[in-house]
Formats: C-alpha cells, structure tokens, sequence
C-alpha cells in the first residue's frame, strides 16, 4: 500500500461514484472521457501498476529482418530494442488514450488556444508524401516517397484524400503534443476534475511499451503473440491496398491481407478485435507515437530518461507505411529533434504522476 500512497489517494477524486454511491479505487479496463469542450471529449482507460518485458529477443530481431518482417538486415535499428529483454515495473496505476489524439482533438485544442504548430511556423515544414513518387528505384537512383514541404500541417498532411476528425492527428511534434497535454492539464485542473501530483502528458517509455503489451508476462513480437497472421483485422501497416490515384501498392514486404487503408486508418477502426488486453486500439500500427523521454540508443528505460544535449523524442509503435518487422512493440526510433514533424507521426496521452521534464 505505501508503493501505491499518493497515486491511491489522487484517484480516489477522478472517479465518478460507485454503486453505493461513494467513491472507489479505479479497475483495469474503466474508461472515463475528458471534456474538451464543444461536444468533443477524449477517452481515457485505466492500467493498474505491473510488471513486464521491454525490449524483444535475438529470434524476434532474426524474424523481424527475414523475409516475412521485412526489415532492413544489417542496420543498427533493431539493437535500439536492447540485447535482450528487461523485466521492468510500471509501480502505479495510470490513464492512457484509449486511441491516439484525433485531428478533432487537436482541432478544438487549437480553436481555444489559438496555438500555432511547429510545422505552421514561419520558416516551419514537416515531412510529407510526394504524390509524384513511384517506386525506390533500387537498383538506379534511390528515392524516397517522404520529403520535407513547407506549407503543410496537421490541416493539410498532403493525403490527397480527405482529412477526417477520426484519423490520428499527425505532422505534429514532440514540442506540439506537450503543449496539448499542457493545455488538457490545465482545463481539467480549472475545473476542479484534476487533484494536485496528477497530470496530462506524454507517455513514459515504461508506460506506453507496457500499455502496449496490454498485460502480457511473457516477450512477443505483437500484443497478440509472435503470428503475423494473427494480425488480421486488428492492426493498419503496409498491406495489400492500392495507394490513392494508382494500381501500386507500397513496395516491399507487406502483411498479405488488405487492411482498408494504403494511409492512415479512423482511430479504433478495427474494433474489439483491435484493442489488447488492457483494451487500448492501435498501439502497433496507425501512426508512430511520440514519448516523453528522449532516445538512448542503448534501449529503454524504467524511470523517464533525459538528456541535456542534442535531445531526440523517442517514438514508438510503427505506422501506416512500414513493415510488419518495424510495427512490432519493442520498436523504438529517436526523431530528429523536439520539433520535428511527419505525416506518419502523432501522439497518445498519458493521465498519471507528475513528470519533472524540461
């Protein structure tokens, strides 16, 4: 109970009354909704403190970069998952996003605040799909179907298909998805819904590669398990879908199924099929997911891990373009900076203990 103290007394004002009529300790799976005003809302579930295994296992690493995960082979990127995997502890309970922020949210975030994204400064671009874009060209002159535009934005990612309120928001950075939850922090702190030592924020690693796994004791590629199979239906990476205006898909490795969307997915698309043991949707998958912490390259930690120098967000999860090897819960990536943006980048929040992060 000690362990447990300020977390168990804070919580004891987020949640609405029991059936006796007075107040009670939240249970893994209860979802609560946060008002952003205008009719929109965002919806929270909670984990309870545990333990799990971050990082993956030399097989998985070997899968990820053979023929069915597609990975590049002989690159640096898989040992950013650690050598082998690490029994950590997430030693409190805590909310997180049922989904990613949805441009709706972020939509009315921005109508409150007036506030102007990295991407829409002056100067500002982020990365973005080039329609003219064919092929990598492997064996000539390679290119690359993501290039960095100036005026394009989370209003505009440059889809060339319509934008919808329940798509992830993305072309958002590290810097714009802490002044949301800054935002979020303070407008339920105002209204009395928010005790003191609790905030809105970005995910720790520990947290979102916990939430991820979804209560899994064991190492597995996917919250399912280690079947690629197993993945139909519940998750949007590169699969068998014609990109927009053309009968190509993208190139290389693919999950061998259509999962609807060559782009980005609605958030929770897929359903209960969709959402893991703790009942969060689209952690592997959808859109890469930025973290509080900054990247070591070395692996993930327990405790948030910062630096002072050159800082690079972690991000997490994989996305809508990449191969079944590179969408899996161990992967990790270090952004180029605090405000960098990418079409392929959004963010999920965090509801739990205060984080000293500068």
């Amino acid at each position: 109970m000690q362990a447990r103290g300020l977390w168990s007394w804070c919580v004891v004002a987020l949640i609405v009354a029991g059936r006796s009529g007075t107040a009670a300790e939240p249970q893994q799976g209860d979802a609560k909704q946060a008002d952003l005003g205008n009719g929109i809302t965002l919806e929270t579930v909670f984990i309870p403190a545990g333990e799990f295994l971050m990082g993956s296992t030399p097989e998985e690493k070997l899968w990820a970069t053979g023929i069915e995960g597609g990975a590049q082979p002989g690159t640096v990127r898989e040992s950013y998952e650690g050598e082998q995997p690490r029994a950590m502890k997430v030693p409190y309970g805590f909310w997180m996003g049922r989904t990613e922020v949805t441009v709706g949210q972020f939509r009315r975030f921005v109508e409150e605040t007036k506030y102007v994204t990295d991407a829409e400064q002056p100067a500002g671009h982020t990365q973005c799909f080039n329609p003219k874009w064919t092929s990598y060209h492997l064996t000539t002159n390679v290119t690359h179907p993501w290039e960095p535009m100036e005026g394009k934005s989370w209003r505009d990612p440059n889809f060339q298909f319509p934008l919808r309120d329940d798509f992830p928001v993305v072309c958002v950075s590290w810097a714009d998805g802490r002044a949301f939850t800054k935002w979020l922090t303070d407008k339920e702190r105002a209204a009395g819904r928010l005790p003191n030592g609790l905030e809105y924020r970005l995910p720790t690693e520990a947290e979102w590669e916990y939430a991820c796994r979804g209560g899994r004791q064991d190492s597995t590629a996917f919250w399912w398990g280690n079947e690629l199979s197993d993945g139909e239906g519940r998750f949007n990476i590169s699969a068998i879908d014609f990109l927009p205006d053309r009968q190509q898909k993208w190139p290389l490795s693919s999950a061998p199924w259509s999962d609807g969307f060559s782009f980005v997915s609605p958030v929770d698309h897929y359903g209960d099929k969709g959402r893991n043991g703790f009942g969060m949707a689209d952690m592997c998958g959808g859109v890469w997911e930025v973290i509080l912490d900054h990247f070591d390259p070395r692996g993930g930690h327990e405790d948030l891990y910062t630096v002072q120098e050159n800082p690079r967000p972690v991000c997490r999860g994989g996305n809508y373009f990449d191969v079944p090897g590179n969408a899996r819960c161990a992967v990790r990536l270090g952004l180029a900076g605090p405000h960098y943006s990418d079409s392929r980048d959004g963010f999920r929040i965090c509801l739990g203990p205060a984080r000293d992060h500068k």
